[in-house]
């Protein structure tokens, strides 16, 4: 039996993947413990207790960017921290220690570190967090989830997937897909275009899709569109358009689609280059630009376009994705070209490397 510590969370791009990898663990070893490191307020504060995990809370401590009252009592805090942990690690005997960011990771890599248990990091983005770049050099391993991540002693393993989109990644069949339609309330036999930003939506995106809507009709393509809670449109649903806030199944949204418009977060090119999903790729223009570093694998194989945040208008769409969404055989290539990117099994994956640096019993 081992006793995991699993920590990361804030947002779901850490979130989702450390309970994927929670998921893989249980399915292989139900013998074993499994705890979650996270903090109060974030993503995991529900979703971990939701999936059936243990959730043990660290203070949010975001590292000071400039020097002032929070930067100077930062140190002491920070250390509080990581003593909190050390004893947590203690108590409950963890044997490995796996982090994937945010918050909660550093305090957990600096505890286990002092008590000598091994430290396992997955980076889920082409350019890695501060969190994940310091505690690599002394890891006893590193997965990525993007060939060009530039992380030291990095291991490629992929992205821990959801189970649901794992079974999606052997391929949907017409029957599936037929369903899949049928529960959003679109035709069964229409070309289908999901449009999403993610759970808070994308504004650019929304606007030039309601703004093409004629356009994307008059070719015989209907659409699947997320907008998100934040988003000023109101759900929809009309002959080839159906329009919601938020979509809690997306494996069903991802089966109903022969194409995509999307941003490039890691966890969205993951999934869609592991289903093999064509996809026009809109990156996020606000941050340190990491989103287009996530997609410049399939586009480089082909298996997806991007288009800056500035260039997605009506006339793009017009001039550029309903060709692409109307040629059938160009879809194929662009769906085989994603998949030799993609990795549906990279929760598998994740689990073995974290295995390997495991005490020989």
């Amino acid at each position: 039996m081992t006793r995991y510590l699993l920590a990361g969370g804030g947002t779901a791009g850490h979130v989702n993947p450390l309970l994927a990898l929670a998921d893989q663990i249980r399915a292989n070893e139900p013998e074993s413990e499994i705890w979650a490191l996270g903090t109060a307020e974030g993503l995991e504060a529900r979703l971990v207790p939701d999936r059936g995990y243990r959730l043990l809370t660290v203070p949010r401590l975001p590292f000071p960017r400039r020097l002032n009252g929070a930067a100077l009592k930062f140190p002491a805090r920070y250390a509080a921290s990581v003593k909190s942990v050390v004893k947590l690690l203690r108590e409950l005997k963890i044997d490995v220690v796996v982090g994937f960011g945010g918050y909660a990771s550093a305090p957990a890599y600096a505890a286990a570190n002092r008590l000598r248990i091994p430290v396992v990091i997955h980076e889920a983005n082409a350019l890695p967090g501060m969190a994940n770049r310091m505690a690599a050099k002394s890891a006893a391993a590193v997965g990525v989830a993007f060939r060009n991540t530039k992380l030291a002693n990095a291991q490629f393993v992929g992205m821990p997937l959801r189970r649901e989109v794992e079974q999606l990644a052997k391929g949907p069949t017409p029957a599936d897909r037929f369903a899949a339609r049928a529960h959003f309330g679109l035709d069964e036999a229409t070309t289908t275009l999901l449009v999403t930003g993610g759970s808070l939506g994308a504004k650019r995106l929304n606007d030039t899709i309601e703004q093409a809507r004629p356009a994307l009709k008059a070719a015989g393509i209907q659409v699947l569109h997320i907008v998100g809670d934040r988003s000023e449109l109101d759900a929809e649903t009309a002959p080839e358009f159906v329009r919601l806030k938020y979509c809690d199944r997306m494996d069903l949204a991802l089966a109903a689609a022969d194409f995509a418009v999307c941003r490039a977060g890691s966890a969205t090119v993951s999934e869609l280059t592991a289903i093999g999903l064509p996809a026009v790729y809109v990156p996020y223009p606000v941050g340190n630009g990491e989103q287009r570093f996530n997609v410049a694998d399939v586009v480089n194989a082909g298996g997806g376009l991007m288009c800056l945040d500035a260039d997605f208008t009506p006339e793009f769409v017009n001039s550029t994705l309903i060709p692409l969404i109307s040629d059938s055989r160009g879809r194929e290539l662009i769906s085989k070209a994603a998949k030799t990117v993609g990795i549906a099994d990279g929760s598998a994956r994740l689990l073995a490397l974290v295995q390997s640096v495991l005490p020989k019993h």
